[in-house]
């Protein structure tokens, strides 16, 4: 994919964003939105290949605590739990961290 990103994309990797918890969703779409176009080829790669997983899977990663065993996804991991508090974007009051 180039840097800037065909239309079409854009909303079919937005739509794969979309999974059964709220965090996740805002994790992964918050991403999408505020890192992704300066994300460099190889992690934009290994963003798609994170969301290939189960969301039982994204959850444990995202959420849990735990660690991808393969170094590609947890660097992907890494870059978007380091992404600015993107949960606690969320409207005054919030108890999102």
């Amino acid at each position: 994919m180039s840097p800037d990103l065909p239309q079409p994309a854009r909303r079919r990797l937005a739509w794969r964003c979309r999974r059964g918890m709220k965090e996740l969703d805002l994790l992964l779409s918050g991403w999408l939105e505020t890192q992704f176009e300066q994300a460099s080829q190889a992690q934009r790669s290994r963003f798609e290949a994170l969301l290939e997983l189960p969301d039982p899977q994204l959850a444990l990663y995202l959420l849990g605590g735990q660690r991808p065993q393969a170094a590609d996804l947890s660097a992907v991991v890494d870059a978007i739990l380091a992404a600015p508090r993107i949960m606690s974007r969320a409207g005054g009051g919030g108890n999102l961290p």
